[in-house]
Parts: C-alpha cells; sequence; structure tokens
C-alpha cells in the first residue's frame, strides 16, 4: 500500500528524517515511536504532505506521492489526524460529520447542513454516511450533542470519525492515546483494529504511549535520530537490542 525509499527531510543543519526505508502493508497497523526529537513527527508530517521531503520516495499503490500537498493526498485516501481536535465546537456531532468535504463535494456539504434544496440527494448522501460512521464508532447517542461539549475520548472518536467520512485507504492517526483514561485507550484501540479488520484501511499511529501503542500495531518502527533503528513485530523489538539500548531501556515489558 505504502513505500517509502530513501527518504530525507532536513531544517537547516539538522537531519530529521535520515534516508528512511519503510514499506506499510495494506491493512496493516503500524506504530511509529521512538525518543523526543527522534524524528518521527517529522516523518509522519512528511508522509501526509505537510512537508515536502528533500530527496526520496514516497509511493501509495506504486505512485510517487513524494511532495504533494495535503489536499491533493486527501483525494488520493490518504488523511492525517491532529492530537488536537478540531471539529466545530459550536455544531453537533452529525454537523459536524455533515460538513466535511467527502468525495470531493465540500460547497454542497455546507448547503446541504443548511437546508439547500438543490442538492438534497447529495444531503441525504451524506447524511447516510454521517450515521453509518456514528453507529461504526458506538457515536449513536451523541448524535445531536454539541461537541464543543464532548470529553476528551469523544473527541478522539470524533476525530476518527471525521476522517471515516472521506473512506480513506491510509490513516494517519497523531498521539490518538494522549490524555485519556485506561479504559477509553482500551476502546481506542478496538476501534483502531476494527478499521483493519472491517475496512481494510491501512494506519499508521505515532504516539508516545509505548505500551498502548504496541498492544493495538502488527509492528512498529523505532526512529533515532532520523533513522530507523529497528522495526518488527512488538515481541520482535522488545527483544532487538538496539531497541532496548535507545528507547525501551532493559526493564521496560508490554504487559
Amino acid at each position: 500500500m505504502l513505500k517509502i525509499k530513501n527518504l530525507n527531510k532536513s531544517f537547516g543543519g539538522l537531519k530529521a528524517v535520515n534516508t528512511v526505508n519503510l514499506e506499510v502493508d495494506k491493512g496493516s497497523i503500524t506504530g511509529l515511536i521512538g525518543p523526543n526529537g527522534a524524528g518521527k513527527t517529522t516523518l509522519f508530517n512528511t508522509i501526509a504532505g505537510l512537508y515536502a521531503p528533500d530527496s526520496g520516495d514516497v509511493f501509495l499503490e506504486e505512485k510517487n506521492i513524494a511532495g504533494l500537498k495535503p489536499h491533493e493526498l486527501f483525494s488520493m485516501g490518504v488523511l492525517r489526524t491532529f492530537q488536537i481536535a478540531h471539529e466545530f465546537a459550536s455544531l453537533t456531532v452529525l454537523e459536524n460529520l455533515m460538513m466535511v468535504p467527502g468525495n470531493q463535494r465540500g460547497e454542497k456539504l455546507i448547503y446541504a447542513l443548511f437546508g439547500d434544496k438543490t442538492v438534497k440527494k447529495e444531503e441525504e448522501e451524506i447524511r447516510a454516511k454521517a450515521i453509518e460512521v456514528i453507529e461504526f464508532l458506538n457515536l449513536k447517542h451523541l448524535t445531536q450533542e454539541i461537541a464543543g461539549n464532548l470529553s476528551g475520548g469523544q473527541k478522539k472518536k470524533l476525530t476518527i470519525a471525521l476522517s471515516l467520512i472521506s473512506n480513506p485507504k491510509i490513516l494517519l492517526l497523531d498521539e490518538p492515546f494522549a490524555a485519556l483514561d485506561v479504559l477509553t485507550i482500551k476502546t481506542l484501540q478496538e476501534i483502531i483494529v476494527d478499521l483493519q479488520v472491517t475496512d481494510k484501511i491501512s494506519v499508521i499511529l505515532c504516539d508516545h504511549q509505548a505500551r498502548d501503542l504496541l498492544a493495538c500495531v502488527d509492528d512498529a518502527i523505532i526512529i533515532h535520530n532520523g533513522k530507523v533503528i529497528a522495526q518488527g513485530t512488538p515481541k520482535d523489538l522488545l527483544e532487538n537490542i538496539n531497541a532496548r539500548n535507545v528507547y525501551f531501556g532493559h526493564s521496560f515489558k508490554i504487559g
């Protein structure tokens, strides 16, 4: 699904991404972890089109997408979320989902929300998709809740819901487990796995919560000084001496 070859990105004299190579399979869940300042967020943002690489390639289903802008990647099914939710705080959960520009119908979505009769068909389609996503994420009880009143965990769910409206192929989740309680983290982990199993969406996570991330990924990549120093299943990484030395330490355990 996604192949990265010899990717480089520098800021001044700092090489934040240093000749990175990796592959993400269709329907897989991949984690990016590493020490603060290791370059994982820069790699994340370069994949998402927020930064143009200095050199190297990013292939999506054999098409080179390196250097494309976020809106271009959006239309190709690559979508990045952010740690801080960007919902319309004064609108309901349903209204938020109906505002998202799915299938390149941004203006019509806004008109549909406010009842323009000329786009009734689009409004019905959008509402049906929004309700489908709401039910998938178990948000039905919050359909008419004002988004600004949601809890932190509910906003994280809404962020994922907003992403799903556009039917992504690859979903880049930024810090999905940050500042959440144990039960909410467990729920989000289950949702992420369901995205893989039900919709075959490839998911890439970037999070500082190593235990929470490793509990739901197929494999993970450890970044250090802009380089991939280890990659594999959670079990493989815990047995990798480089991973232990630069990130986990020697007493770290998943369970």
